[in-house]
């Protein structure tokens, strides 16, 4: 059985255990997933209301889009937890064996990966939360909000998931071309998240 397909008592115990994985990328992708599913419910409950009739084939789009977003985010749990594994044998090869450092490098550059989509999926589900923020039934739109937290949790614990593994890097200079990409980021979609948390919270 993948950890998608786990009970989330299941998930959650798995993560509380001393298990190397799932941790703080296979959790963020869970979050994320949440916090989108959250977004694809507004729409659900949006279309085929006369009074959204203008912006309900805006509305579709962005179903289909977080529809497609959340399944991605399912995978990469087990993505996330599939690449951390060769990470945590490479940690107990002697530090003085020959090629540990290449191992090593190969092994975080993986590692690093599934939260690095995870972190660019957030980004765009916080703007997908927006459009859905906007035009949405009102009567909804509070799970807009509620999604969008959680993107934003997710935004930030994939954030940290991939620095935790560009800071043993060797190769200096791709380390901190993921940094740069992340760095670029982050606040400015947490920024977006908490416009778009204030926006609703506002309207009550």
């Amino acid at each position: 059985m993948t950890l998608r397909e786990t009970t989330v008592t299941e998930f959650t115990e798995l993560i509380a255990s001393t298990a190397p994985a799932p941790g703080g990328g296979g959790a963020s992708a869970a979050v994320a997933a949440v916090g989108i599913a959250l977004g694809d419910m507004v729409g659900e409950l949006t279309v085929g209301k006369k009074k959204y009739a203008d912006v309900e084939e805006d509305i579709k789009a962005l179903m289909a889009r977080a529809q497609e977003l959340r399944v991605r985010l399912l995978l990469l749990i087990d993505e996330d937890d599939e690449n951390f594994t060769p990470l945590s044998r490479a940690y107990g090869i002697p530090k003085d064996a020959p090629g540990r450092d290449e191992e090593m490098e190969k092994c975080l550059r993986l590692a690093a990966k599934a939260p690095l989509e995870i972190f660019d999926i957030c980004c765009e589900t916080i703007e997908i939360q927006n459009e859905f923020a906007h035009k949405g039934s009102k009567l909804m739109i509070s799970d807009a909000a509620t999604g969008v937290e959680f993107a934003r949790a997710a935004l930030y614990g994939a954030a940290v998931n991939v620095k935790v593994n560009t800071a043993l890097m060797k190769d200096r200079e791709y380390a901190e071309k993921l940094n740069s990409r992340i760095d670029e980021r982050l606040f400015k979609y947490s920024s977006l998240a908490d416009e778009i948390f204030r926006f609703v919270y506002d309207r009550f």
